[in-house]
């Protein structure tokens, strides 16, 4: 497989996932975004971890869906992620998700 054919391929997964996470997003109640993950959940809990001379997160999701272009199954009963990074829980307001006209895919 030449190189762009295989550009040509990703980009074409890439624009899947974005049509699948815009299909799902509006069943969930939190984005959760970790330096290796991006999470839909309807379940976080996220406690800090103190040991002798750092701290860690430690995040506990429940009924997940996974930003991951190379996932069979995006859609995960529980995730348990353990970082020393940032990590970022927002609460998505209980409304239907529209996509802005000018993000619309395809005239959709």
């Amino acid at each position: 497989m030449d190189e762009e054919a295989f550009d040509d391929y990703d980009r074409e997964l890439e624009l899947a996932l974005f049509r699948e996470y815009r299909d799902v997003v509006a069943q969930f109640q939190y984005v959760v975004e970790t330096e290796r993950r991006f999470y839909l959940a309807n379940e976080v809990n996220v406690v800090r971890r103190d040991t002798e001379h750092d701290f860690y997160f430690e995040i506990s999701m429940t009924d997940v869906w996974v930003w991951d272009i190379y996932r069979a199954d995006r859609f995960v009963k529980a995730v348990r992620v353990l970082t020393f990074k940032d990590v970022n829980v927002e609460e998505l307001q209980r409304r239907e998700f529209e996509l802005p006209q000018e993000l619309s895919l395809d005239g959709e």
